[in-house]
């Protein structure tokens, strides 16, 4: 009687080879799958991929006139202007600039100097670095490394050192200032040496 020899080994194998195949394809799939959500949910890939680039406009020999309602409050002179424009859009001036203020009836009231400018339309505040001085027509000076003016208060502030010259007063404020845009009116934070102010003789007490 002929013995049939046993296949069942060689089928074992076979369905092995099969089933790690599966395996390999099941796993290479999960791993695909991982990636393309590690990648969709990667906040650095995202961005990159949605990221918006402001549009740049640039001008030169730059008057600007700054208004309200109708009424002269500034006019800006620069030789060089950077517009940019995406959801917040800003004018900066990295070439330094020089600005006339005006007064309620259109007469220049003090005028500035700067290295740097930025003007932020959505806020009507312009911010001032670098050599910053401001001075009126009686000749009052200040000088600061930065400095904020707001268009709509009139007024110019910093939380910086600033120095200041008036006719026999010379006043140094550590922590900043406050002053009216005719620098008629100025509050001094934490006043420093060596700041001076001479007192007329009609104010001394005998």
């Amino acid at each position: 009687m002929a013995s049939t020899l046993p296949t069942f080994g060689l089928a074992s194998a076979s369905m092995i080879k099969v089933f790690i195949y599966k395996q390999f394809l099941q796993a290479a799939l999960l791993l695909s799958c991982l990636f393309f959500y590690s990648c969709e949910n990667d906040p650095d890939i995202v961005n990159k991929g949605t990221a918006r680039k402001a549009n740049i406009e640039v001008a030169y020999k730059i008057e600007s006139l700054l208004s309200q309602n109708g009424r002269l409050k500034a006019r800006l002179i620069s030789p060089y202007m950077l517009r940019y424009s995406l959801d917040t859009s800003y004018l900066e001036f990295p070439r330094t600039l020089h600005v006339n203020f005006y007064d309620s009836t259109g007469k220049v009231e003090s005028q500035l100097d700067a290295l740097y400018g930025k003007y932020l339309e959505s806020r009507s505040k312009v911010y001032l670095r670098d050599s910053v001085v401001v001075f009126n027509v009686k000749g009052d000076t200040l000088w600061a490394p930065d400095l904020w003016w707001d268009q709509n208060t009139r007024m110019f502030y910093t939380n910086r050192l600033v120095r200041i010259r008036r006719k026999d007063q010379y006043i140094i404020g550590s922590k900043g200032m406050e002053a009216t845009q005719d620098l008629s009116d100025i509050v001094i934070y934490q006043l420093e040496r060596p700041s001076y102010i001479t007192v007329p003789d009609s104010m001394r007490m005998e």
